[in-house]
């Protein structure tokens, strides 16, 4: 059946709720190219301010879903459930790198399609470049057969998954309309299942580094997201009111991750909550754990017996990286040649931390696009983080930073003396988990 698009628009425009055959409409047109951008801008835009209901929302996520491929893990003989995580975005999110090595390590499957950084934060497509020679765009085949070999696969967005969603994506981003629930639930939803997946855990960021900025759209989110999904489906918010682990940045970020996975040093409390968090809930959901005690004793055997690092290590290799990464990270990951140690002014207790000024800093110094056709500079950014709560002086830095100019060492030196507050009072540290949806 036929409608017109400036009808269906109009009828948000109004209020009123649209049915599956005008949403399923307006979807195929935004694939096959007949709905304009700016169509899709207006109905955006009137979502933006009218919501939309719950059947709406579940009509648009299974539209976009399926606007292209949709994977099937049934004839692969897998002997373990096929998982994924989301995150919503923050300033040092490399919980990625962890957990997929992780819940294969422990015998889930983990076929994750990553995406680049968006506006302040970093994105996890984006640190797999850093690798020499990994493969971060393979042909399905290939993604499917690692996954298969090695239990998970972590990739970048490809224009066959839901590729209705990526013109609408582009073009809330350009509309003011990022913002909406109904929206991003559609967004994020249709990706992980058009990846085939059997259970999702949702890491909803929650903070001043976060886009989810107040509890009330974070817990919207949150609700949404696990309403509509099919699929058994968690989400846990999370603080993003200070950097993730103690390094942001892509090669610094890669590092720390590598040096998480094989034990090389003490493992950031903050961080370690949240990996084994939305592990735990993972293994839970997938049924590979009873309960959350004995998932949590899982994931401590496989980071403790190496063989969460082992995975990382096969799934680097299969897709084309260094065999010897693990074991020389340094041979391959290289900094920006200039480093600097930032000191606080005065001695004290680290009170508080501008996230997301943090991250739009990394930008500054290359390591984000300020245009979409920009270049990162993967060799820039940040290391030895500071946390709410330490004790700082002058041997102690509120971070180390990596740049390739003077300028720029100048410019992050002073973003991280002004990001970061320091009391003469004891700080109490904060909780990493807020709420479990």
């Amino acid at each position: 059946m036929n409608y017109l698009p400036q009808e269906i628009i109009r009828h948000k425009r109004d209020g009123a709720e649209l049915s599956k055959q005008e949403i399923d409409f307006f979807v195929q047109g935004i694939t096959e190219g007949y709905i304009s951008e700016g169509q899709i801008g207006a109905l955006a835009m009137a979502t933006f301010f009218r919501g939309m209901s719950r059947d709406e929302t579940t009509a648009l996520t299974m539209a976009m879903k399926t606007s292209g491929k949709v994977l099937d893990w049934s004839k692969m003989d897998l002997n373990g459930p096929v998982l994924d995580k989301h995150s919503t975005g923050g300033v040092g999110d490399k919980i990625s790198l962890m957990l997929g090595p992780i819940i294969a390590a422990c015998g889930g499957y983990v076929p994750m399609i990553s995406g680049r950084g968006l506006g302040h934060t970093g994105g996890t497509f984006d640190k797999f470049e850093t690798i020499p020679g990994y493969n971060a765009t393979p042909d399905f085949a290939t993604f499917q057969k690692v996954t298969k070999q090695v239990g998970c696969a972590i990739i970048g967005q490809t224009p066959d998954i839901a590729p209705a969603d990526r013109r609408v994506y582009a073009t809330r981003d350009i509309t003011a309309t990022v913002e909406s629930i109904p929206l991003i639930t559609a967004s994020i939803l249709s990706k992980k299942l058009a990846a085939g997946l059997e259970g999702l855990v949702m890491d909803i960021k929650f903070g001043n580094g976060a886009f989810a900025d107040n509890m009330e759209m974070a817990e919207g989110i949150a609700e949404s997201i696990v309403a509509v999904s099919p699929i058994p489906t968690s989400a846990i918010i999370t603080d993003m009111n200070q950097v993730i682990g103690h390094a942001a940045g892509h090669v610094t970020e890669v590092i720390e991750s590598i040096e998480y996975l094989k034990g090389d040093h003490l493992k950031e409390p903050l961080m370690h909550d949240v990996v084994v968090s939305l592990c735990s809930e993972l293994l839970c959901l997938g049924k590979l754990a009873d309960n959350h005690k004995e998932a949590a004793q899982k994931i401590e055997q496989v980071l403790a017996n190496g063989a969460a690092a082992e995975k990382f290590a096969q799934m680097v290799s299969a897709l084309g990286g260094p065999n010897d990464l693990m074991d020389n990270p340094d041979k391959y990951m290289k900094h920006a040649p200039l480093k600097q140690a930032v000191f606080a002014d005065t001695a004290g207790y680290v009170q508080s931390m501008n996230s997301r000024d943090i991250g739009l800093s990394i930008i500054q110094l290359g390591g984000g696009r300020k245009v979409a056709s920009d270049v990162i500079d993967h060799s820039v950014g940040y290391a030895d983080f500071c946390k709410i709560g330490d004790v700082i002086d002058s041997n102690t830095p509120l971070a180390t930073v990596y740049a390739n100019d003077e300028d720029s060492l100048k410019a992050a030196v002073k973003t991280i003396k002004n990001s970061i507050k320091i009391s003469a009072e004891q700080v109490k540290t904060p909780q990493a988990i807020i709420k479990t949806v």
